[in-house]
């Protein structure tokens, strides 16, 4: 029985690796979910996405961009699962978002 791949959390289970993208600025990028703990007691725990970018050879990370916090949880499980629900598509408008706000704060 094929696996499915098309979510985060799918790829990551079906490669065992990051999916990767070619953002809109030509760079190489991959995704990892990233989880932090928060003042929230309802919700203690957020997720958010960082892109490492990669240089064009491939060889080493050479910045990132990232999400804002894209969920809340009561859990690092829940936190993880949530964002794992993520499709391979909604992946890449996240980073074309991150790509967008990084370029825009830095005309700032």
């Amino acid at each position: 029985m094929a696996q499915d791949d098309s979510t985060l959390g799918g790829y990551f289970r079906v490669h065992d690796r990051p999916p990767a993208y070619e953002g809109s600025d030509g760079h190489p990028y991959t995704v990892s979910v990233e989880t932090e703990k928060t003042a929230n007691l309802t919700a203690p725990y957020a997720g958010y996405l960082v892109f490492p970018r990669w240089a064009q050879s491939g060889v080493g990370i050479v910045g990132h961009v990232e999400t804002r916090t894209l969920v809340e949880a009561a859990t690092v499980d829940e936190v993880t699962e949530r964002l794992g629900t993520l499709t391979l598509y909604d992946i890449q408008d996240l980073l074309e978002d991150a790509i967008r706000r990084s370029a825009e704060e830095k005309d700032q």
